[in-house]
Order: C-alpha cells, then sequence, then structure tokens
C-alpha cells in the first residue's frame, strides 16, 4: 500500500492516499443530509430515553420524566370502558343465572361478555366456537363431565378441575396398567369391552363375558354399571359414542394403562364474579346445558 494525496482524472474528487493493487479511496464526503438526519436521530433517541421507560434496572427500570406506561394506559382505558358498563354489569351481577337468562336484554349482555372473555381465556383449549380438541372438552355437544347445569358450569369455571383449588372437581382415571393393577391381556379385552359399550366393533375372538368381569371388578366404581358414567367424579359416559381423547383401541388400553388427569385451571380471583356469571351463560348457551 502507498500513501499519496492526488485528484482522480476519471471522478475528479480527491483521493484519501490510500491505494491498493492500483485501487486508489476516493475522498468522498457523507452529504449533509444525511448528517444532519444522523445527528437529529441521535438527539432524538437521547430524549427519548429521558422522557420515556428506556434503562433497565437491576430491579426495574427507568421510568422517564413522562412516567409513561403503555399497561397503565391499557388499564385506564379498560377502566373507562368498565365505567360506562358499570350500570348494566350491576344490573347483570345483581340478576341470578336463572333470570339472566330469562331476561332477553341481561341474556344478549352476558353472552356478548361473555364471548369476549371466552375467546381470550378460554379459546386456546376449548377453540373459538368451544368445539374442543384432544383432551379439551367439547362444549358444544351438551356432555358435560362436571354437569352442565348453570350452577354446575360456574363452578367448573370458578374453581377448575384438579387445579389445587380446595373446591376444584376431583377425581381422575387410575393408571390400571401402570400401577401393575391389570395385565396387558386384561387391558386390551377391557378396552374391546368398553368399545362395546357404544356399539363399536371389538377385535376378533373377544370374550364379552371376561371384559364384562373385568370392568364390573375395577370400573363401575365410577363410570356406573352400564358406563353411563358419574358427574361426581368426572367420570365420561362410555356409552354415547362421545369421546375426550379418542375411540380407537390403542388411545383407549392407553387410557386404562396410564389413567387420565387433564386440568382445568380455575378462574376464581383471575375472573371478577360478573365476569364469570357472564361466561358461565355463554358456555351454558353453546351446548343449550342442562
Amino acid at each position: 500500500m502507498t500513501e499519496h494525496n492526488d485528484i482522480d482524472h476519471v471522478s475528479g474528487r480527491s483521493t484519501t492516499g490510500h491505494e491498493w493493487d492500483g485501487i486508489r479511496e476516493l475522498n468522498t464526503p457523507l452529504p449533509r443530509w444525511w448528517i444532519l438526519t444522523f445527528y437529529a436521530t441521535i438527539i432524538w433517541a437521547i430524549g427519548y430515553w429521558v422522557v420515556y421507560p428506556a434503562w433497565p434496572l437491576v430491579h426495574g427500570y427507568t421510568t422517564g420524566i413522562l412516567h409513561y406506561s403503555s399497561r397503565a394506559t391499557v388499564d385506564s382505558e379498560l377502566s373507562d370502558l368498565e365505567k360506562l358498563r358499570g350500570e348494566k354489569m350491576a344490573v347483570l351481577g345483581a340478576a341470578s343465572l336463572a333470570d339472566i337468562e330469562k331476561d332477553p336484554a341481561l341474556l344478549s349482555l352476558a353472552r356478548a361478555r361473555g364471548r369476549t372473555v371466552f375467546a381470550d381465556n378460554c379459546a386456546p383449549c376449548h377453540g373459538s366456537g368451544g368445539a374442543g380438541a384432544k383432551g379439551f372438552p367439547n362444549l358444544n355437544d351438551d356432555d358435560w363431565l362436571w354437569g352442565g347445569s348453570l350452577d354446575q358450569i360456574m363452578q367448573t369455571i370458578q374453581f377448575g378441575a384438579r387445579s389445587g383449588n380446595p373446591n376444584a372437581h376431583e377425581g381422575q382415571m387410575l393408571a390400571f396398567g401402570r400401577d401393575g393393577m391389570l395385565k396387558k391381556d386384561e387391558i386390551v379385552t377391557v378396552a374391546n369391552y368398553v368399545r362395546s359399550l357404544s356399539g363399536l366393533p371389538t377385535a376378533p375372538g373377544f370374550n364379552a363375558a371376561a371384559g364384562a368381569k373385568i370392568f364390573s371388578d375395577n370400573c363401575v366404581t365410577c363410570h356406573g354399571e352400564g358406563g353411563k358414567g358419574n358427574q361426581e367424579v368426572g367420570a365420561p359416559n362410555l356409552t354415547d359414542q362421545i369421546w375426550l381423547y379418542g375411540s380407537d383401541e390403542a388411545t383407549i388400553e392407553e387410557t386404562i394403562t396410564n389413567g387420565r388427569a387433564g386440568v382445568m385451571p380455575t378462574w376464581s380471583g383471575r375472573l371478577d364474579p360478573i365476569t364469570i356469571k357472564a361466561l358461565t351463560v355463554y358456555v351454558h348457551s353453546l351446548g343449550g346445558g342442562k
């Protein structure tokens, strides 16, 4: 590399004096508008740091001289919205669940409020229309593990199932295979018996009498003599062709072998009582309820 400072004959600009393999570097300054814009962005950034929250600290962050918070703005807007709704929501809160369903105006208000809350909190598991998914109940089919009356639905929403709340629904499908209560061939036999209860085809050579005996000895306590289920413990009806995890033989064997213990979270404390009431009415309307 050689250094000399002269004028490039092609462009007419001076060079920096740097040359590599015969290629000389032009000394072309940045446009003044670009430099001014660059300085302006620096000034803007400094002003933003001063005015708005910006710098992380050990136990928080700088709040800026405006003390702006997007969360506080949202909370304020929601508070203003609640004030607008206040009178109507107060009437909704004072009415019983049965009275709400009898009053067209209150029913419309509850459904509108409930639909929004459902989309924000329940749809990730139950689907936007409440149709459910594998392991998450369909709320449209009027088949309820813990009961489909207004009061029962509210109980489930408030406290959940196996959520850890002392008022939550309890009860689970035992792991008959994993815990050594049934052998593999017994699990296959009773799985086919369970399929037969809802009219599904069974495997060749299936021994119905043996399946009925295994079912009677191990399953009737929760599912009942005819497999009709028991809402007190969340035991599903095995005769209605509605399956939470699937009806194929392999899935039923998996359920019998390792059990099931899905969790419905508790919403009491997360949602206010009036919102829970509106959500109850909305969910009840999806499947007709009881």
